[in-house]
Parts: C-alpha cells; sequence; structure tokens
C-alpha cells in the first residue's frame, strides 16, 4: 500500500524554477475581437501537448494560475484566453457585479465564447511564439463554471436552436477538463450530451451552487452519468462550493482561497498524463481513486476505464 502514493507522487507536476509566461493578445480578423491571452510554456524544447483554458463569468486570463501552473510544470503548454465581454471589465472599476447576470443571460456572448475557442485552437499552430513548442495532434481544453460550459459544448454537447454555424464537436480536442461542471439547459440531459466521445474529467464541490444559475450540487454531476462511450471521472471535493476552483483573488479573498487547488491541479495532471500521454499509471492511480491525493470525504468515480 505504501508503493501507491509514491507512484503517485512521481506522476504528479513539480514547479518550475522560472516559469517562462508570455501575454500577447490574439485578434480573430474576422470578428474584429482581441482575446488576451497568457501562455505557460514547461521547461525544455520539445513540441508539448496543449491545454486551452477558460475562466468563468467575470474572470480573466490571470484565473486558474494554479492549474497553469500545474499543467507547465507536468509538460503542458497552458494557453490562458480571456473572453470579453464576459470577463472581469464587467466588475473592474465600477464597485459592484450587477453586470454579470445579464452578460450570462445573453446568447450572444455565450455564442462569442464558443467563437473564441475554436478561434484559439486555430491560432496555437500559426502563433510564431508558439512555434516548434506545441503538439497539435495532443490538443485539449479545460475551464472552470462559464468555462466548463464552453468545454462541454466544445467536446460536443448540443445548443439549444441548433448549432448556430458552429461546427461542433471539434475533434481536435482530445480530452476536457470541467470545473464545476454546468447541467443542460432547455434538453434532456441524455439528448444534450449524447454525442460526446471524449474523455472528460468533472470537478465539482458538495456546496458547488450557482449564485446565477440556481445549480446544486447535485446538478453538477449530471454530464458525467449522461456522458457514455469515452472515459470519464468525476471528482466531488468535500466541502468545496463554487469559487473554491477559480483562483481569481481580484474579486475577493472566497475567490481566491486555494484550499483546493492542489487536489483539482493533480487531478487534471493524472487526467491528461492517462488521456493524452497514454500513462498506464496515471490512468490506474485515477482508477484507484487516486489515493495519496484526495482527502477524507472526498469522493472519485470513474467509468469507461477499462
Amino acid at each position: 500500500m505504501r508503493r501507491r502514493p509514491l507512484l503517485l507522487a512521481a506522476l504528479l507536476p513539480r514547479p518550475a524554477a522560472a516559469e517562462p509566461v508570455i501575454e500577447e493578445g490574439w485578434t480573430d480578423p474576422t470578428r474584429g475581437r482581441t482575446l488576451p491571452v497568457l501562455i505557460r510554456l514547461p521547461e525544455g524544447a520539445a513540441p508539448a501537448p496543449v491545454v486551452l483554458v477558460s475562466h468563468g463569468l467575470g474572470g480573466s486570463r490571470e484565473g486558474l494560475a494554479y492549474l497553469g501552473r500545474a499543467l507547465a510544470g507536468a509538460g503542458f503548454v497552458a494557453i490562458h484566453i480571456q473572453h470579453p465581454g464576459t470577463d472581469a471589465s464587467l466588475w473592474q472599476g465600477r464597485g459592484d457585479f450587477s453586470a454579470l447576470g445579464a452578460a450570462a443571460l445573453d446568447p450572444g456572448q455565450a455564442l462569442a465564447r464558443l467563437r473564441d475557442g475554436v478561434f484559439a485552437l486555430d491560432e496555437i499552430g500559426r502563433r510564431e511564439s508558439l512555434r516548434g513548442r506545441v503538439d497539435t495532434g495532443r490538443l485539449a481544453v479545460a475551464g472552470h463554471s462559464y468555462g466548463a460550459w464552453v468545454v462541454q459544448h466544445l467536446l460536443g454537447q448540443r445548443l439549444p436552436g441548433g448549432e448556430h454555424g458552429l461546427a461542433l464537436p471539434d475533434r481536435r480536442l482530445k480530452a476536457g477538463i470541467a470545473l464545476s461542471p454546468i447541467p443542460p439547459r432547455g434538453l434532456p440531459a441524455r439528448y444534450a450530451f449524447g454525442r460526446i466521445a471524449t474523455p472528460m474529467l468533472h470537478v465539482t464541490g458538495t456546496e458547488d451552487r450557482g449564485a446565477i444559475d440556481g445549480a446544486t450540487p447535485a446538478d453538477r454531476e449530471a454530464p458525467f452519468h449522461a456522458i457514455s462511450g469515452a472515459p470519464q471521472a468525476l471528482a466531488v471535493l468535500a466541502g468545496a462550493n463554487h469559487a473554491a476552483f477559480a483562483d481569481e483573488p481580484a474579486a475577493g479573498p472566497r475567490w481566491g482561497d486555494p484550499t483546493y487547488h492542489a487536489r483539482t491541479a493533480g487531478l487534471a495532471v493524472l487526467f491528461l498524463r492517462a488521456m493524452l500521454l497514454g500513462d498506464g499509471a496515471a490512468r490506474a492511480a485515477l482508477r484507484d481513486g487516486a489515493p495519496g491525493l484526495l482527502a477524507p470525504g472526498d469522493r472519485l468515480d470513474c467509468k469507461e476505464f477499462d
């Protein structure tokens, strides 16, 4: 029993001595839209798998830093994109968060986020700053809350009212990570998630409630239970609320509380090692419940792992 935690420790990320970070603006000429982007590169010069990271409502490219650092420390390129119109500009300098609700309910902003994701995937292979550093055959996407909504739809969750000109699922993506997954609205869960055929890690908490959409902790598990035909893992962290995964300290202390960050990042690294790198030891660690990583009261369920 002692060997399994030691093996797990060898699979988890090691902090880089000096983290290479690049900040850029990526402009989509077809929409006249510029995305602030923050890139974290792993050590070495070899092409590495890429994880596109999408923040939650009112967030920024600086958010989810714990996840990006862990990914870079584990040998992945982490690309944090910021979504104008549903980002921190909604509240910074205003003194309140009242604009968040209207933005969350705006279908145009939702579609803009999805188009941001498709554009960023297109752009990865074109950027001079990434030339020779990315393995475009091993792409994944991760996000929190509204960012999880982006993950789910890029991987194939159906949109009410049709596809709106989007060619989804995006087959370039080989894995997804949804932190605080979003339950379907307007469609039955089995139908909404029925065409997703990509491995996903779902991470939520026993107190993960949505202030705007009214989602309950049980609702967060709906995507995991509805998806079949591809490896899926669900982690429910005891006591974790909706802010636990965001890492947006500028929004207030509870949005930057690090209590659950190491566990979440560790699960993400294990999952991506298993699904993008074909690491059998990482896959076995997840199937065995990630011993040595999770805390008492946490739960990890896996399906389609055999």
